[in-house]
């Protein structure tokens, strides 16, 4: 019996060692750590700290390099060139999209932001065709945006001066621009369905950036069958869906084909149009992933990035002061703000594009994946192989930032003090999968700033520190430190 059980653990070791060999040895696939058996190069992860983790391998092995998540091979994209390099010159073979293990059971390659093929193609079509005809960051939806930052205000106000925490205001304005769009109306902030969603929205964002949710990603097979709360996200996203459900059976009573209010009735319609179609990539299933995809992505990257210019101005009251001057000067005090003034606004735009860049809210981006077998700076990647495009180390480049590492608004103003862009900030990703909201965020960051600034004086009694506002480049998010503050009516 002992040599039985001893002649099977000799052949099982065998056969993990060949397999290894075969999967490391295969391809002149880019250099990195030497992977293990099973576990790949997980040991070059530091626990809970997948990006800074990465971050340091672009060190030592350039701005191309691979790691191993299991059997898997994944390559690293680090730096400016790299990146537009791969997302934009070579967009077709790097533009399908990579697994994201946290949701692929909910989504199971239905929706915009995960499909891949015809179905992705037909889909990002319809939806950006769609929202535009809704005024998705176009001037006909900026009074949308107008009202909520004004309802912002108003809430800010009622607190009289006394600290508090701006997550979930700032959370329900910017939710509520989209749900206007994809829904056809707002929702008042005490309405407790529409608080209930977007807790979901802010709970999936914490757990997929937690340590579960970064072993998750690394080591999906082997995390399917250990518990623990990385689990939860699947029970958020159905439940997300089934309040999107709701909707579109609401819809469905008052729908007029010849008429639709919002991006639910257009998707509806366009299910009636292809019912006989047996190829058609318009049914129940691709529109409530594809809303809980635009729900899930836009509410909480805006939001997170106010919240994070926030604190950066309490940080920086110079920068605050300064703010205010050009707001006085271009808007005054007696109009909203509209998206035209940012023109006139040189300092305020450099200073929301570098909290973009700063903050670094997605710093991994979402995996990618080649198309087909690559040629990429010299190495071959094969066809099928994940793609980390770094966001961060683009943001971090020093090629690109004089001060990488510190809040600088010149990095976007040139000698003369006016307005530069700059092609190495990629908030929003870049090429063929660049975010389809991009526009609408744009307008937001604007008009919800320098409304705020219009009529309130940020203040705290705390002393924020450059350690304190500093990203702790963890996993899928960075979001700023708890913090609360107050909104002092300005005197003018």
């Amino acid at each position: 019996m002992d040599i039985t059980w001893i002649g099977i653990l000799i052949l099982l070791c065998i056969f993990i060692y060949s397999t290894w060999k075969t999967i490391y040895g295969r391809c002149n696939l880019p250099p990195g750590p030497t992977p293990m058996p099973l576990i790949g190069t997980l040991l070059h992860i530091k626990r809970g700290e997948l990006v800074t983790s990465l971050f340091k391998l672009w060190d030592r092995y350039g701005s191309v390099y691979t790691l191993y998540f299991g059997s898997r091979p994944v390559v690293v994209l680090c730096g400016y060139e790299a990146v537009k390099e791969a997302l934009v010159h070579q967009g077709e073979e790097f533009g399908a999209r990579g697994p994201l293990p946290a949701l692929e059971k909910f989504t199971q390659g239905y929706g915009l932001s995960l499909s891949n093929g015809e179905r992705w193609k037909i889909l990002r079509t319809f939806t950006e065709k769609t929202l535009k005809s809704f005024g998705f960051g176009l001037k006909s939806n900026e009074w949308k945006i107008q009202k909520e930052a004004q309802c912002v205000v108003d809430e800010f106000r009622k607190f009289n001066g006394h600290p508090l925490d701006p997550s979930k205001k700032l959370m329900d304005a910017v939710s509520n621009v989209l749900c206007s769009v994809i829904f056809g109306d707002r929702f008042e902030y005490k309405d407790e369905r529409f608080s209930k969603l977007f807790r979901i929205v802010d709970e999936s964002f914490h757990l997929a950036t937690s340590t579960w949710g970064q072993l998750q990603s690394i080591l999906p097979t082997l995390m399917n069958y250990i518990p623990g709360p990385h689990h939860r996200i699947i029970q958020l996203s159905e439940e997300m869906a089934e309040f999107i459900h709701e909707r579109v059976k609401a819809s469905l009573e008052t729908l007029d084909p010849s008429s639709p209010r919002h991006f639910i009735d257009s998707f509806l319609i366009k299910i009636e149009e292809e019912k006989n179609n047996p190829k058609t990539e318009f049914n129940l299933r691709n529109l409530l992933v594809t809303t809980h995809n635009l729900l899930l992505a836009g509410a909480e990257t805006v939001s997170t990035t106010l919240r994070y210019g926030l604190l950066i101005l309490l940080k920086y009251s110079e920068v605050q002061g300064k703010l205010q001057d050009e707001i006085d000067q271009v808007i005054g005090q007696d109009r909203v703000p509209n998206f035209d003034d940012r023109i006139e606004m040189h300092y305020t735009q450099a200073v929301i594009h570098e909290m973009q860049r700063f903050c670094d809210v997605s710093p991994l981006n979402v995996p990618h994946m080649v198309t087909k077998n690559v040629d990429f700076k010299g190495y071959q990647i094969p066809k099928g192989t994940e793609i980390y495009p770094l966001l961060c180390t683009v943001h971090r480049d020093p090629k690109h930032f004089s001060s990488p590492w510190k809040f600088n608004p010149n990095h976007f103003l040139d000698e003369n003090g006016k307005f530069k862009k700059n092609d190495a900030l990629m908030a929003f990703s870049a090429g063929k999968r660049i975010c389809p909201g991009q526009n609408l965020a744009r307008m937001e960051l604007f008009i919800f700033l320098t409304t705020i600034l219009q009529n309130f004086k940020l203040s705290s009694h705390i002393e924020f520190t450059e350690n304190d506002i500093a990203p702790r480049m963890t996993g899928f998010l960075n979001a700023p430190i708890y913090y609360e503050l107050s909104f002092l009516p300005r005197k003018i």
